[in-house]
């Protein structure tokens, strides 16, 4: 887990100023990866107990405009979070209870996927998503 001198280092690097809320939520998304929003004002309202929603919003936007934080959205989910960055990794959601884990590239390098007609792009990133039932799920229906 990062510590606050990193997520200070971070944002400087990121050309950021460093401000309480922006400290908050890189924490809060370090330590709840695939968090939504409700979850993160939550998590920073522990640290910071009158911050507004705006401030987590704004921040969250900022983090992920500057490439600190990354956003997902699986097909009927909310947005959420996450502070892994830059590897072009996968997630695996539950179809039951919505859970979500990452995935490492199945093979290769990033993009992990070749496309069969990439229409002249520059293909620079694949997104996946695999859905099925988590663990605790499968146990369950299968009871």
């Amino acid at each position: 887990m990062a510590s606050s001198l990193d997520f200070h280092a971070m944002l400087r690097a990121a050309a950021l100023s460093v401000t309480r809320p922006r400290l908050a939520v890189l924490s809060a998304v370090h330590a709840h990866p695939h968090a939504d929003t409700d979850s993160v004002i939550g998590a920073v309202r522990e640290e910071l107990p009158k911050v507004s929603h705006q401030a987590v919003y704004d921040s969250l936007r900022a983090l992920t405009a500057a490439g600190l934080l990354r956003r997902i959205q699986p097909s009927g989910s909310v947005a959420r979070y996450e502070s892994r960055i830059g590897d072009n990794h996968h997630h695996v959601v539950c179809r039951s209870c919505g859970a979500i884990a990452d995935v490492d590239c199945a093979v290769g390098a990033a993009p992990c996927l070749t496309a069969s007609d990439d229409h002249g792009y520059l293909i620079d990133e694949a997104e996946v998503v695999y859905w099925g039932l988590c663990p605790d799920c499968s146990t369950a229906h299968s009871s």
